[in-house]
């Protein structure tokens, strides 16, 4: 067992999975851009959630994933409402008006709604550390905000940071139900639930699709089957076998990703008080995720929280991890600090 544990192999298959996870998180932020003109907000939403959840379902069904309580059933649809349905819907539509680089940089202060969520509902105190990385990157987000649209003023990077909000509250609302189902369980039950409540979108996405040009609707597939589904799955895979402070650390790439692949791919060139701001959002979250000097990460095979470690009936090797950003971009670490890119 040791030898597998560090095999180099087996750390380069980790880093691997954490490296593709914050490639293809980054760049889930210019394909929305390049998606959303040829669709619409409404249709891209609903065409992703569903690409997604029935990816999820299929690996979730081969995995032998277990049906949910019916009394955990109202807090799997307000994960859905909120880190799904919602998330979709506002950075769909924020990108609609934001840059999709600045866009990533807004949505790097999930972490943040997160943790303040947590100490609101979960009854966990926060430290002063948690307080000044919050201050710190809410106020790098307010930056952001100023740097645009007329009088200096970006609405749009309201309704982005909206969209960051919604990813924090699912991932304070994963975290009581990933002390009884594994990761891949509860981002299968999200993602169903996120689809069901965006049948409503369902005659938008319809009419749309009739007429979208094929590079949108590829975008749309890319987005529901490899930053959603895939991005869920590696990012699990890569959290169970590495330490949280190494994994969590590696998401801070997705913006800097993000912006390169924005500039690349549609010559997207943010403005230097918007990169000032992201940085200040990014130094922020770091802060708010940084562990005490006296709890080092062991490097152990696995480090995760204990109600990770624990085994869950029905549940595979190597399953307990817990999501990752929306995901749409956004994903979480099973303990509250979730990174929020999915």
């Amino acid at each position: 067992m040791p030898s597998r544990t560090f095999s180099p192999g087996f750390l380069s298959a980790r880093f691997l999975a954490l490296a593709g996870t914050a490639v293809l998180w980054a760049s889930a932020f210019p394909a929305i851009r390049v998606a959303v003109d040829g669709l619409g907000v409404a249709a891209l939403s609903f065409l992703r959630l569903a690409s997604a959840a029935l990816a999820l379902l299929a690996v979730g069904l081969r995995s032998g994933i277990r049906r949910p309580a019916r009394g955990d059933l109202p807090l799997i649809a307000l994960c859905g409402a909120t880190g799904m349905t919602a998330y979709q819907v506002l950075l769909n539509w924020g990108e609609v008006h934001v840059p999709a680089g600045t866009a990533s940089l807004i949505v790097a202060s999930a972490p943040v709604f997160s943790v303040l969520l947590g100490a609101a509902f979960l009854g966990e105190r926060p430290t002063r550390r948690v307080v000044l990385g919050s201050m710190v990157a809410l106020g790098g987000c307010a930056v952001v905000a100023l740097a645009g649209g007329a009088g200096g003023f970006s609405a749009g990077a309201l309704i982005v940071l909206a969209a960051a909000v919604a990813q924090g509250v699912y991932h304070a609302a994963t975290k009581p139900l990933l002390r009884r189902y594994s990761g891949l369980e509860v981002a299968t039950y999200a993602m169903t639930a996120g689809l069901l409540l965006a049948l409503p979108l369902l005659p938008a996405a319809v009419r749309a699709t009739a007429h979208a040009p094929a590079g949108a609707l590829g975008a749309a597939v890319y987005l529901g089957l490899l930053p959603s589904a895939l991005g869920f799955v590696i990012w699990g895979y890569a959290v169970a076998r590495l330490p949280l402070a190494v994994s969590t650390a590696a998401l801070y790439l997705v913006p800097p990703i993000a912006l390169v692949v924005s500039f690349v791919w549609l010559s997207e060139v943010p403005g230097a008080v918007e990169l000032a701001g992201g940085a200040v959002t990014v130094a922020g979250v770091i802060t708010v995720n940084r562990r005490p000097r006296h709890s080092p990460a062991t490097g152990t095979a696995s480090s995760a929280p204990p109600d990770q470690e624990r085994p869950r009936a029905g549940e595979r090797a190597g399953a307990a991890a817990a999501p990752g950003p929306g995901r749409g971009d956004g994903g979480g670490t099973g303990d509250g600090q979730a990174t929020g890119f999915q």
